[in-house]
């Protein structure tokens, strides 16, 4: 069956397995003001058609601006058969506001209420080895606790055959908190939403405030993304960008031949990192996520070279065992909540019918968001598919600064 790997690989390396075809799809719909570079919105526009067909979504919302200034937002195809997409369209933002957790983290440092260096025990004893792991290493998945989502079987037969149960805490990290570590904390990395969920839990205990609060009060509030919100419930706010999928065929043991294609908007999110930080976003505050918290806003200049920082390069290695255990290199790095490919600052979540990509190139001040869904076709025989939304970015990259290109592929 598809594993939870396979479906939401994406969500770690910024590597598309880009696939074939050709998809009769409507046209561009939505308005955006006036450009400040007709041309480069028009070629956006062509990079979008070229893609939708070959990647097969249904829908693609993008926007980019260049130093604050609008090149273009627009919406293409529909998010429902005969209604089409808009740019104000809502929808699960996903891993971007891993970002924004890691940024409140590096707040509080840079208040002096913690160190990054501090071991989570203080906050946090029951959980397994609390006082070898500290706040930093979860920041940077660094610590060896193994994933309760990625290659996890058990958990993922759960998800898949109930994808509308409200997940708790306890009951997320029971997949994952009975295990071994995978290493010795700081000396390797591997992709592990656990990290992120436990950060969450001893936040809340340092500060005294919910995930929620927090990151209302010191990322929502402060860099104005009013359509921003949490919510441990499948709402999304209207209007709404709807998602469909394929990713249970495999739970359900369906034949490759048999369609299978099922709305996927409903589904509850409540196990996919920690609560208080599972929101819903539109593409303006996507891309303002880039423009504003990835070029450093809220942050010290030292807190934002942490956040930013290459120095896993020298630390992070595959591991036998280990499926997301990998080295980092030009094309893919973990930062602190970030991932740094190239001279670009990412994030790229993808689960339930979504994906998304915000980047940010500090250079030229370059944000660029990208949000889709998908068509039947675009899901392989055993239900998985990979994140459309990247070879989109890295093409209108490429062409909004050549020589800043990302070196993630274009197809």
């Amino acid at each position: 069956m598809a594993t939870r790997w396979s479906v939401v690989v994406a969500v770690l390396m910024v590597v598309v397995l880009a696939a074939c075809g050709s998809d009769g799809g409507s046209g561009p719909s939505g308005s955006s003001a006036t450009s400040s570079d007709p041309a480069r919105a028009a070629a956006i526009e062509r990079i979008i058609g070229d893609l939708k067909a070959s990647q097969h979504l249904k829908a693609v919302i993008v926007r980019v601006t260049a130093d604050g200034d609008e090149v273009i937002t627009k919406a293409f195809g529909e998010s429902q058969t005969g209604i089409p997409a808009t740019p104000d369209m809502h929808f699960r933002n996903g891993a971007v506001a891993i970002s924004y957790v890691a940024a409140v983290l590096l707040q509080l440092v840079d208040e002096g209420t913690v160190s990054l260096d501090d071991t989570i025990g203080r906050w946090v004893p029951d959980i397994p080895h609390a006082d070898e792991v500290t706040l930093g290493q979860l920041a940077t998945m660094t610590s060896g606790y193994q994933d309760y989502v990625l290659g996890n079987e058990a958990f993922e037969t759960t998800e898949l055959n109930n994808p509308f149960k409200a997940w708790t805490t306890d009951e997320m990290l029971s997949y994952a908190l009975d295990k071994p570590l995978l290493y010795r904390p700081g000396t390797n990395w591997n992709y592990a939403h656990t990290n992120y969920v436990i950060l969450g839990l001893a936040l809340e205990k340092i500060t005294g405030e919910s995930v929620e609060a927090m990151l209302r009060e010191r990322i929502s509030e402060p860099l104005g993304l009013k359509n921003t919100v949490s919510d441990l419930t499948a709402t999304i706010p209207q209007p709404a960008l709807h998602a469909f999928s394929s990713e249970r065929r495999g739970i359900l043991k369906l034949p490759p031949a048999a369609p299978f294609y099922e709305e996927t908007t409903g589904w509850n999110p409540s196990w996919s990192i920690t609560h208080g930080a599972i929101q819903t976003s539109n593409i303006y505050d996507v891309e303002a996520t880039g423009r504003t918290l990835f070029a450093g806003e809220t942050l010290s200049e030292e807190s934002y070279r942490t956040m930013t920082s290459t120095r896993l390069r020298g630390i992070a290695r595959p591991q036998p065992g280990c499926a997301t255990c990998r080295e980092m290199n030009e094309r893919y790095t973990y930062g602190m909540g970030v991932v740094l490919t190239g001279d670009w600052i990412v994030q790229n979540p993808l689960f339930n019918g979504y994906a998304a990509v915000v980047g940010y190139l500090p250079q030229e001040k370059v944000s660029i968001a990208v949000a889709v869904t998908y068509l039947p076709e675009a899901f392989g025989p055993d239900g998985s598919y990979t994140n459309a939304g990247n070879p989109i970015f890295s093409r209108i990259a490429a062409l909004m600064s050549p020589e800043h290109a990302p070196p993630i592929p274009r197809e």
